[in-house]
């Protein structure tokens, strides 16, 4: 058993670790919704599985508590699947091991799932402790947030008693999050016919070793997207040696930036040199471009078998110019939180092979109109290249209420608990706030959470620290929830 069974408090840990033992990526959660089920008639409280698949527990108030507000708790129960390269590691069948190390909790190699098996393992431990002092409480955990917000979109109106909303998905400890950006998913796609080869060799080119990470806590920092990385190598290949494209694989999740892409070129015998020599002088470029924020890029040549088909030169020149063209990171921040991101997108995901092109971007901004701009520009630039573009998955933004009656207890509770003041802030990360407060107009909302880092990547860690005083915070804020 992992030695994370025995940190503090237990109540979070020995259900997180239970939840590290179940197999729940995005997409996959039929194990962890049917364990959640099992584990609230165990503790003894009302729990179903509603028809969006989420999973809706109710505790009955304390004897004394019964005319308080009622408090939703609310997480996903999904994980983003992500691992290292050389880890074997199998998300829909294998648990996830835990490494701790200099006060922080790992997983080997793997996302670790705190984002958001945490918030999950609160909730539990909530629900199966007859100790706490509270009104009625319930516990929301939504499905498949992480591919689209799936559960909270499909989440039926009606289904929530509570007047308050606490969101348990937010990754800094001391800061309190009381807005959101909106997004929508981005996809053009393209159908061709491939065309025999004519060239005498074929090279993969592999560029790998970002950092990667979250699309909306990180795209800020500058980090290399593989996939933005690639193209400028592959466009001069194209324009110095008449590379022709074979295919493309880079970026795996929507909400992820890309660590690592792959492409196979096919030209003439006498251009490999001069492509692998092409790959080394891009490789110490970006080595130096990035010497501040990236340390792990590798990029390299493999000689490979020749291919029976192409991409066409003219779907190739498209194809490569839209990727050039389009638009990755930071388009503006807020002018009123200088600090925080407005509007970006995320060149996530592209597969070209086989007579087939998909390229996908998450776009994210605080303001509809911004939303709007960055998906038509989108939009214009792919269409440009003769592709089909549709939008999908589409949320608004969740608007701050500074004078939030939820906010202001945690921020009392915290000062008095740790003895200093929160940090409230607008996050440029997707919450499902939005979503459900479009359901539930009337909810107080306050969205809060330990620290976590790196989500979305093989190097996700949890603040060991961090865990003890957001419950404790969480128990009391339950306990001092206002009467209705």
């Amino acid at each position: 058993m992992s030695e994370i069974i025995n940190l503090s408090p237990a109540a979070i840990w020995r259900n997180f670790y239970a939840l590290t033992q179940i197999p729940r990526p995005s997409g996959h959660v039929e194990k962890v919704q049917q364990y959640l089920l099992d584990f609230a008639e165990r503790v003894g409280v009302e729990a179903f599985k509603d028809p969006a698949g989420n999973i809706v527990m109710r505790k009955k108030a304390t004897p004394g508590y019964e005319n308080r507000k009622t408090v939703v708790m609310q997480s996903h129960m999904d994980m983003v699947p992500q691992k290292a390269p050389d880890s074997k590691h199998n998300f829909e069948t294998d648990p996830i091991e835990t490494v701790i190390r200099d006060g922080w909790v790992y997983a080997n190699n793997t996302t670790l799932g705190a984002d958001n098996g945490i918030g999950v393992a609160a909730i539990m431990g909530v629900m199966e402790d007859k100790t706490l002092k509270h009104g009625p409480i319930e516990g929301l955990i939504t499905r498949d947030e992480e591919t689209g917000m799936f559960g909270a979109n499909e989440l039926p109106e009606g289904e929530l008693q509570a007047d308050i909303l606490l969101n348990l998905d937010s990754e800094t400890w001391g800061k309190f999050v009381i807005g959101s950006a909106g997004g929508i998913d981005v996809t053009a796609t393209l159908g061709y016919q491939e065309v025999e080869n004519d060239q005498e060799a074929a090279v993969k080119v592999t560029l790998k070793g970002f950092r990667g990470g979250h699309s909306g806590l990180e795209i800020h920092e500058g980090r290399g997207n593989a996939n933005k990385e690639m193209v400028r190598l592959v466009n001069k290949a194209i324009a110095t040696l008449d590379a022709r494209l074979v295919s493309w694989h880079g970026g795996n999740m929507r909400n992820a930036i890309p660590f690592k892409a792959e492409v196979v070129l096919a030209l003439a015998k006498d251009q490999v040199e001069a492509l692998k020599a092409l790959a080394d002088e891009h490789r110490m470029a970006l080595i130096d471009e990035y010497k501040t924020i990236e340390s792990g890029i590798e990029l390299f040549c493999e000689d490979v078998d020749v291919p029976e088909t192409l991409v066409p030169v003219e779907i190739q020149d498209n194809l490569v110019d839209a990727i050039y063209a389009c638009h990755n990171g930071v388009v503006r921040m807020i002018p009123a939180y200088p600090d925080v991101v407005e509007t970006s997108s995320n060149l996530a995901i592209i597969d070209i092979e086989g007579g087939k092109a998909a390229i996908k971007i998450l776009a994210r901004s605080s303001r509809e109109d911004m939303k709007e701009v960055i998906a038509t520009q989108l939009q214009s630039c792919f269409n440009m290249a003769g592709m089909k573009v549709e939008f999908a998955g589409s949320y608004g933004g969740w608007d701050p209420n500074p004078n939030s009656e939820i906010l202001r207890l945690v921020q009392k509770i915290y000062k008095e608990q740790i003895g200093e003041e929160a940090i409230v802030q607008v996050d440029h990360a997707g919450l499902e706030c939005s979503i459900i407060l479009g359901k539930y107009p009337h909810m107080d909302v306050v969205s809060m959470g330990p620290t976590i880092r790196s989500p979305h990547t093989a190097t996700e860690r949890f603040e060991i620290a961090t865990a003890e005083p957001f419950w404790k915070l969480l128990v009391k804020t339950l306990e001092e929830i206002p009467e209705k």
